[in-house]
């Protein structure tokens, strides 16, 4: 016992050192176990409340591989319409992150709408970065995203 947990103070000693790695693999960001985009958040009440809504299990939508789940009929027929609008750019991935090089996932509850495009931050910290200058941010987030959306799965 005494060994691993030396083993693993070492590890975390050393790990902040180690390069940071892709957080996921998947062109759109889905919960592995449900299947569900965002967390099962409505991608169109980002727009019409300004607010990270739950959607629910009898509004749901399947596109680019993942359950998308809406808080009603209008709003599921509106990004059934037109899900590049509607759906987090970059697939959910953090578009702070992205201009690092990495993919991480964003979290619903972390958000923004700028160009009339959403955009999810895996943490508070990088939102408020983006706000500060979100036309730089994109503008390498938009060079960046083809390379690495070719890295993760189809």
């Amino acid at each position: 016992m005494a060994f691993f947990g030396l083993l693993a103070g070492i590890l975390a000693a050393i790990c902040p050192a180690l390069p940071v790695q892709a957080t996921t693999t998947e062109r759109v960001v889905t919960n592995r176990y449900s299947g569900l985009a965002i967390e099962g958040f409505d991608p169109v009440a980002y727009f019409t409340d300004a607010a990270a809504t739950q959607g629910r299990p009898e509004f749901e939508a399947a596109e680019s591989g993942a359950v998308w789940r809406f808080r009603n009929e209008g709003n599921r027929a509106s990004f059934v319409a037109h899900p590049e609008i509607y759906g987090p750019q970059f697939g959910g991935y953090d578009p702070t992150d992205l201009v690092r090089g990495v993919t991480c996932a964003g979290n619903p509850r972390f958000w923004a709408v700028v160009g009339n495009r959403l955009y999810l931050f895996n943490r508070e910290r990088s939102r408020d970065a983006f706000a500060a200058d979100p036309a730089r941010f994109l503008k390498e987030a938009a060079a960046r995203w083809p390379e690495l959306e070719e890295d993760l799965a189809q």
